[in-house]
C-alpha cells in the first residue's frame, strides 16, 4: 500500500504542539537585519497533529529492512546480526559524554581502550602496529597507499620509480580508486581458471616500478588463493610491498594471521568484522596495520603508554593525520567488547561458522545455478544466473523477486569476471533453518522462471515501491516532494 508523504497529510492550521502566551515583546527581525537576508515567507513545513506525526513515522519505520527482522545475504558486505550488549556498552555516558579536545589526563580510560584494541588487532593479524584513524575500509586503503608512497620516498625512490600498484580482477572495487588517489598507476592482474591470481600474468607485470600488490584475501570470488606464499615471495623479491584488503577477515580470523602469510600492510573493517551495524553507508572504521619497517610512517598522533600514563605520540616519519581527531571512538568500544566477549576460541569459531554456512548454501544451490569456480569457498561464494537468463529472467530479476519473499537481495553483477554474478554471504550468525528457507525460495523462483518468467521479470510485486523505469530514474530522478 502506498503511504502518503507527510506533506500530503498536511492540513493548514494543524500543529503538534501549543505554547502559552510569551509575556515578552515579539521579536521584530526586520528592525535589526538587512532586508536582503530576510525570508519573504515562512518555512514550507507540513502542518500535522501529533498523533498523525507519530503514526506516519511509526508506519514508515515498520517498513524498514534490517537484520533485526530479515536475512541479509549481501556478499562482500558482511551484514550480520550484532549483539545488542555491545550497543549498550557503546551508549554508556562515560564513553558518549567525552570530547576529543579533552585533556589526556581526563580520558585515560578511553586512551587505554584504544591502546588495548590496537594490541588485540595486532594479535589477530600479526601486524606490528595499527592506526585507528581511518573512518572506513576504502579510507584505510588510501591510508595504506599514502604509507607506501612515503616509505619508498624515504628509501630514495622517486615518484617515477615506484609508480605502479598491481590489483587482481577479483579485488574489491574500491582498490583501484584508492591507489589512484594515492598517486599511483594501476595495473590489472588476471585470475586463473581456479580463481587464484594468474602467476604468469603477475610475473609479467612485476618489476622494480611496482610499489605494491593489493590483494583481497579471501577474494571477491570467496576463495583463498592457493599460491599465497609464492605470491608473497615474488612481490618481496622485487622490493615491493604486499597489501591485504582485510574486509573479508571474518573468514580467516583466528585461523591464520595475515602477517604470517607475508602481508606488509592491511586494513580491517571493524564495522563488518567486529560488531557495528553499518547499513545505509555508516558508521565505519578501517584501522590500518603495518609491519615493523612501516611503523614510523603511521598517521599520528597515536595513543601509547609511557610507563606512567597514556599520551599521544607522533610517529617519527608520520604521513600526518588522515582524519579529524582519533577515529570513530564508539566503534572501537563495540569492537573491543566483541573481541573480549568471544576470546580467541570464539573468534576462530566465528570464522569457521561463516565458512560452514557459505559452503552449505553453495552445495545446496550449485545444481540450480552455474558456478564458474566450483571449489571450496570461504565466507561467501558467487553463483551465475546465465542458465536462468537463457530462459528469460536474469540475475537482476531474481534479486528483485527475492524481495517479495522477505529476503534482501544478494550482491548482483559483481565481481565483473563472473557473468550474471550473484554473490551470497550468509555470515556466521544465521541458522540452518534460515539458510534452508532461502534455498527453498530460490527454488520457487527458479521454477517460476521455467513456468512463468514474467512473474519474475516484473517483480517485485508486494513492496512499497514496485519496479522502476531505471533509465528514467537515472536520467530524471525525482528526489524531493514539490507542491502540485
Amino acid at each position: 500500500m502506498y503511504d502518503k508523504l507527510i506533506f500530503e497529510i498536511s492540513k493548514p492550521g494543524r500543529s503538534t504542539f501549543s505554547v502559552s502566551e510569551r509575556g515578552v515583546p515579539e521579536s521584530r527581525p526586520e528592525e535589526n537585519l538587512p532586508a536582503e537576508v530576510l525570508s519573504r515567507s515562512g518555512p514550507d513545513l507540513p502542518e500535522v497533529s501529533e498523533p498523525d506525526l507519530i503514526r506516519h513515522y511509526t508506519n514508515l519505520s515498520a517498513k524498514n529492512y534490517g537484520l533485526d527482522s530479515h536475512f541479509y545475504p549481501l556478499g562482500s558486505c558482511t551484514m550480520k546480526y550484532n549483539p545488542k550488549v555491545n550497543e549498550r556498552l557503546a551508549a554508556l555516558p562515560g564513553f558518549t559524554d567525552i570530547h576529543p579536545y579533552s585533556d589526556t589526563d581526563e580520558v585515560q580510560g578511553a586512551l587505554k581502550l584504544m591502546a588495548v584494541l590496537e594490541k588485540s588487532l595486532c594479535e589477530i593479524s600479526g601486524m606490528r602496529a595499527f592506526t585507528l584513524q581511518p573512518a572506513a575500509g576504502a579510507h584505510g586503503e588510501l591510508t595504506a597507499m599514502l604509507i607506501a608512497r612515503a616509505y619508498f620516498k624515504d628509501q630514495g625512490a622517486s615518484a617515477g620509480e615506484r609508480k605502479k600498484i598491481l590489483i587482481p580482477d577479483s579485488a574489491h572495487g574500491t582498490n583501484p580508486a584508492s591507489a589512484v588517489l594515492g598517486g599511483f598507476e594501476t595495473v590489472e592482474i588476471k585470475s586463473d581458471e581456479r580463481g587464484n591470481v594468474d602467476l604468469a600474468c603477475l610475473e609479467s607485470h612485476l618489476d622494480e616500478s611496482v610499489a605494491c600488490l593489493m590483494l583481497t584475501m579471501p577474494n571477491t570470488l570467496g576463495v583463498f588463493d592457493e599460491n599465497m606464499k609464492k605470491i608473497s615471495a615474488m612481490v618481496h623479491e622485487k622490493g615491493a610491498l604486499l597489501y591485504l584488503d582485510g574486509a573479508n577477515l571474518n573468514a580467516i580470523m583466528g585461523i591464520t594471521r595475515p602477517a604470517e602469510l607475508g602481508f606488509d600492510m592491511m586494513h580491517i573493517n571493524l564495522h563488518k568484522t567486529f560488531s557495528t551495524p553499518h547499513g545505509g553507508g555508516g558508521p565505519g572504521a578501517g584501522p590500518v596495520g603495518v609491519c615493523e619497517k612501516l611503523v614510523p610512517f603511521l598517521p599520528g598522533p597515536r595513543p601509547v603508554f609511557n610507563g606512567k600514563r597514556y599520551i599521544f605520540e607522533e610517529p617519527e616519519k608520520s604521513i600526518g593525520r588522515v582524519r579529524a581527531f582519533y577515529g570513530n571512538f564508539l566503534i572501537f568500544v563495540r569492537a573491543l567488547a566483541y573481541i573480549f566477549s568471544l576470546g580467541g576460541s570464539g573468534i576462530r569459531e566465528s570464522a569457521r561458522m561463516a565458512v560452514l554456512n557459505a559452503n552449505y548454501l553453495k552445495e545446496k544451490l550449485k545444481s540450480m545455478f552455474y558456478v564458474k569456480y566450483d571449489r571450496k569457498c570461504l565466507h561467501e561464494f558467487v553463483l551465475s544466473g546465465i542458465w536462468q537468463k537463457e530462459k528469460g529472467a536474469g540475475t537482476k530479476d531474481i534479486a528483485k523477486r527475492l524481495l517479495d519473499f522477505g529476503f534482501y537481495a544478494p550482491t548482483t553483477y559483481f565481481p565483473l569476471i563472473v557473468e550474471e554474478a550473484l554473490m551470497i554471504e550468509p555470515t556466521e550468525t544465521e541458522s540452518r533453518e534460515t539458510l534452508d528457507s532461502f534455498v527453498e525460495t530460490l527454488k520457487i523462483i527458479d521454477r517460476e522462471i521455467n513456468e512463468n518468467p514474467k512473474q519474475v521479470t516484473t517483480a517485485p510485486h508486494n513492496t512499497p515501491v514496485k519496479r522502476l523505469d531505471e533509465v528514467t530514474a537515472a536520467r530524471k530522478p525525482v528526489l524531493r516532494w514539490t507542491k502540485p
